[in-house]
């Protein structure tokens, strides 16, 4: 029988995203300072991975028998890194720094056991349409994107301001890549539940 699978996370959308995969699981929220690792100036890729792992580590150092997901998401847009908005005037002010532009998503999962820490990493490449401040107010208004990096969704009307996505995995930009999550909790003994 499986170890239990913690997804050491509050996002809705990761969860609904995880559900995709089948499987039995919980969910656990990190005790993580994402602040304090944010004020690191650490590379964006290398501090989206750092925050999945210490996200599924917080709940693994306390339920060791369990398979822990922890995940991170952060866009790097001109050399800046920029996170989640927190607030609608916030979301409103980044999809204006986006508006036309391209810029990086990167997603990072970490799963934690007992024995071993795995990691995957995806960069996808998001160009939003050219948005005016009518459409992003309405946008904004609509999807509320306030808890998303980079200030939309792409499981809800998201593609209705974006342009063009590059990526090796469609899931990824909903925060949870699961072309690789897959294959990695199929391999440590996971199996579709019906």
């Amino acid at each position: 029988m499986a170890r239990p699978l913690i997804l050491a996370s509050t996002s809705a959308s990761r969860k609904q995203t995880l559900e995709r995969l089948g499987y039995l699981f919980e969910v656990s929220a990190p005790q993580v300072d994402e602040h304090a690792w944010k004020q690191k100036g650490l590379p964006a890729t290398v501090l989206a991975e750092t925050l999945a792992i210490e996200k599924a580590k917080s709940i693994g150092g306390r339920v060791q028998s369990a398979v822990v997901i922890g995940a991170d998401q952060i866009v790097k847009l001109e050399g800046k890194n920029l996170g989640k908005p927190g607030t609608p005037e916030a979301a409103q002010a980044q999809l204006r720094q986006l508006s036309g532009k391209t810029h990086s998503l990167i997603t990072s999962v970490a799963v934690w056991t007992r024995d071993s820490v795995y990691k995957q990493t995806d960069i996808t490449r998001v160009t939003l349409r050219e948005l005016d401040d009518t459409t992003i107010l309405r946008y904004v208004l609509k999807d509320k994107p306030i808890d998303c990096c980079g200030s939309y969704r792409f499981e809800a009307h998201g593609p209705a301001i974006i342009e063009n996505v590059e990526t090796q995995d469609p899931t990824a930009i909903q925060g949870l890549p699961l072309l690789w999550l897959g294959g990695l909790l199929a391999e440590l003994g996971y199996t579709w539940q019906s």
